[in-house]
C-alpha cells in the first residue's frame, strides 16, 4: 500500500497580511515577518499596546488557532505595579528635579568603585540623564525633566577630602527640599533642611569659571588637607525644566547650622563704596560691609594661637588665588552672640522642621546627614559647636562678651580679565589714582585685602 504523500500547509502571503495590517486604523510604524508557518511581529516606537492588540488578532484570524496561541503567549500583558512612597511636594519642580536628580545620582555613583587617582577626563566629565513620561512620582515630578551632574568623581573626591560622606551629603539635600532661609534673603542661595548645605544658582558662565578652576583648586585641596578657609565646592548641577535650565554650585554653609548669626559682614578691603544701603540696613540680618564694620568700631576677639592660625590659612589661600589672577572675593564674618542667644532662648528643632519623612525621593537612606547625631553623644551647650561639621568656627577671647565668629573667603570666581580691567580704568577716573577701589589688579587686592583684614583683629 502506498503511503500518502505528507502535506505541508502552503504559507500565508506576507504581503497581503502587510496589506492588512497596514488598512488596520491606528497600525503605526510595525511590521510582520513570516518565517515558514511562523508569523512573528515587532512594534516599533511609534507603536503602542492598542497597536500590537490588533496586530495580534489580524495574525490569529490569518495564521490558524496555533500560531494564535503561540502570538497570545509572546505578548502576554505584565502587569506593574508603580512605587507607592509618600513624598512631601516641592513648591518649584526645579528643586523637586534637583533632589531626585541628587538622590539618583549618588545612588549610581555608589555602584562605581572609587578610583585610584583622577584622570584629565575626569575634569571634563559629566554625568546626565533625561526622562519622558515617567511613572513614578507624578503628583511631585514634572513630566519631563532633564538633570546633569559635572565632573562626578572629582566631586566625590572633593567631599571625601572635606570630610563629607556621600550618603550623608544625599540625606542633607535630598530628605527634603532646600529653602530660602528667610524673607527678604538673596533669592540666589538655598539652604538644606539641616542648614549644612548651600545651594547657589549659578549662571552657565560660572560654570566655565568653575571648569577652569576645578583642577587647580582640586590640586591645591589635595595639598592642603582640606584645611583652607575657601569655599567646599560638593558638586555642580544642570537641572531642565519645560525648555528652561538653571545651574546650581552645593557648598557647605559658612555659618553654622545650630548657632544663629546676628551680625554679618563682607568684607573686602576696599572703602568706595562699601557701605550697605538704607534698604539693607532695614532687613531682618542686613549685609553690611567695610565701612560699615568701620563705623561701628566692630573688633574680631579671639586668642592669639587661634588668630595665628588664621592669618597663616588666610595668606597660603589668597596666594593660591593670586596664581590664578583671581580678585573681588571678599571675606565672609558672621557673628554669634552668645548672651543674646540665651536671652531669646529659641527652641531647636534638632530635625531641621522635618517630621521623620521617608526619603524625598526613593527609599529613605540611612544616616542623619551631615550634622549627623553629635548631639545625641555630647551634649552641645550656648555657645558651643561641634569643629567637624563648624570647619569655619572661630571662639572668640577676650571680649566684652563671648561670641563665635565664622570666617571664611567668599566669591572666588572672578578673574582680572578685559572686563576688570576696563573697570579699573574708568573707576580710577572716578574717583582717582589713590582712591580705595575694588577692581585692581590680583596682587594690589590681595596685599590690600590682607592688610585691611589682619587690622579688623583686637
Amino acid at each position: 500500500m502506498t503511503p500518502m504523500p505528507s502535506i505541508r500547509p502552503k504559507p500565508k502571503n506576507p504581503a497581503r497580511l502587510q496589506g492588512a495590517c497596514a488598512a488596520t486604523p491606528g497600525f503605526v510604524r510595525a511590521h510582520v515577518t513570516c518565517r515558514g508557518n511562523q508569523l512573528t511581529a515587532a512594534s516599533g516606537a511609534g507603536g503602542g499596546k492598542r497597536n500590537r492588540k490588533r496586530l495580534v488578532g489580524i495574525m490569529a484570524a490569518s495564521a490558524g488557532p496555533a500560531t494564535a496561541a503561540g502570538a497570545r503567549t509572546k505578548t502576554k500583558r505584565k502587569h506593574f505595579v508603580p512605587q507607592r512612597v509618600k513624598l512631601p511636594r516641592a513648591a518649584d519642580p526645579f528643586l523637586a528635579v534637583l533632589c531626585w536628580g541628587i538622590h539618583h545620582q549618588i545612588n549610581e555613583l555608589s555602584q562605581v568603585p572609587l578610583p585610584i587617582m583622577l584622570l584629565p577626563d575626569d575634569f571634563k566629565a559629566n554625568s546626565k540623564i533625561k526622562v519622558n513620561n515617567h511613572l513614578f512620582n507624578r503628583e511631585n515630578l514634572p513630566s519631563h525633566f532633564k538633570f546633569k551632574e559635572y565632573c562626578p568623581q572629582v566631586f566625590r573626591n572633593l567631599r571625601e577630602r572635606f570630610g563629607i560622606d556621600d550618603q550623608d551629603f544625599q540625606v542633607s539635600l535630598t530628605r527634603s527640599p532646600p529653602q530660602y532661609e528667610g524673607e527678604g534673603s538673596d533669592r540666589r542661595f538655598l539652604l538644606s533642611w539641616d542648614r549644612t548645605l548651600v545651594v547657589k544658582e549659578i549662571s552657565s558662565e560660572d560654570v566655565a569659571d568653575v571648569h577652569s578652576l576645578l583642577s587647580h583648586y582640586h590640586q591645591y585641596v589635595v595639598q592642603c588637607h582640606g584645611n583652607t578657609l575657601l569655599p567646599q565646592f560638593l558638586g555642580m548641577f544642570r537641572t531642565g525644566v519645560d525648555s528652561e535650565e538653571r545651574y546650581v554650585l552645593a557648598m557647605r554653609n559658612m555659618f553654622s547650622h545650630r548657632l544663629p548669626v546676628h551680625r554679618k559682614y563682607d568684607l573686602k578691603g576696599s572703602l568706595v563704596s562699601r557701605e550697605a544701603s538704607d534698604k539693607e540696613k532695614g532687613k531682618d540680618l542686613p549685609t553690611l560691609k567695610d565701612m560699615d564694620f568701620l563705623n561701628k568700631n566692630e573688633r574680631v576677639y579671639v586668642g592669639e594661637e587661634a588668630k595665628r592660625e588664621f592669618l597663616e590659612k588666610l595668606k597660603r589661600d589668597v596666594e593660591f588665588l593670586v596664581q590664578l589672577k583671581i580678585m573681588d572675593y571678599s571675606l565672609l564674618l558672621g557673628i554669634h552672640e552668645v548672651p543674646r542667644a540665651e536671652e531669646e532662648d529659641e527652641p531647636e528643632d534638632e530635625d531641621g522642621g522635618d517630621n521623620g519623612t521617608a526619603g524625598l525621593y526613593g527609599a529613605s537612606p540611612e544616616g542623619l546627614g551631615i550634622a549627623g547625631d553629635f548631639g545625641a553623644h555630647r551634649a552641645l551647650g550656648p555657645g558651643d559647636f561641634d569643629s567637624r561639621v563648624d570647619v569655619y568656627a572661630v571662639r572668640s577671647q577676650g571680649g566684652p562678651c563671648c561670641e563665635v565668629y565664622f570666617m571664611g573667603l567668599i566669591d572666588i570666581l572672578t578673574q582680572y580679565d578685559a572686563k576688570k580691567k576696563a573697570a579699573h580704568a574708568a573707576k580710577t577716573v572716578k574717583h582717582g589714582a589713590g582712591a580705595e577701589i575694588s577692581t585692581v589688579h590680583p596682587e594690589q587686592y590681595a596685599k590690600r585685602f590682607l592688610d585691611f583684614i589682619t587690622n579688623i583683629f583686637a
